[in-house]
């Protein structure tokens, strides 16, 4: 595990960015997850708000977590942040003592955090309010990316979409 990684306790990492007041989607594996997926995932994907008061929160959050860029399975560096540099930077792989953390502003297939915030919805995970995308968007930014960990999850998640869409077809 990289130095400062800790066992993956995503409901404790995402506890410090919502006390931060970091406006953000939840995406990937773990959007997954709240939407019914089966597949495990080992890290929390999050698209912040790209504006300067927001980045601003997120640095902040990012330093209480004592956040480390992830560099491999044994080795995460220290860096330094504000709300600019970390909005200067596509995509952050971190380590933080709860487990990874990937911030990225445009993910795969979307046009990022108002693209995704159209249909994001309000889930509570672990007592916390969180925005998570919605499964089409989960869907769209794996099918985007066409990495074989995301074509191995597809079928799946297509079809929890259809059982979904079903579902609310019939009103439930």
């Amino acid at each position: 595990m990289a130095e400062n990684q800790g066992a993956f306790q995503p409901v404790e990492l995402l506890r410090v960015l919502v006390a931060s007041g970091v406006e953000f989607i939840l995406i990937g594996g773990l959007a997954a997850t709240t939407h019914g997926s089966p597949f495990a995932t080992v890290d929390v994907d999050v698209v912040p708000r790209r504006d300067k008061a927001n980045l601003d929160r997120l640095s902040q959050a990012l330093r209480e977590l004592g956040a480390r860029v992830y560099v491999s399975t044994t080795e995460a560096l220290p860096f330094e942040h504000d709300g600019a540099s970390l909005g200067d930077v596509q995509i952050w792989n971190l380590a933080t003592p709860f487990g990874g953390l990937d911030i990225t502003f445009v993910p795969s297939g979307t046009q990022g955090y108002p693209d995704l915030a159209e249909r994001a919805e309000v889930i509570d995970i672990g007592d916390l309010d969180v925005q998570v995308a919605a499964l089409e968007d989960i869907i769209r930014s794996k099918a985007a990316a066409g990495r074989e960990k995301d074509n191995v999850v597809l079928p799946t998640l297509r079809r929890l979409l259809e059982l979904e869409l079903d579902e609310r077809r019939r009103g439930g």
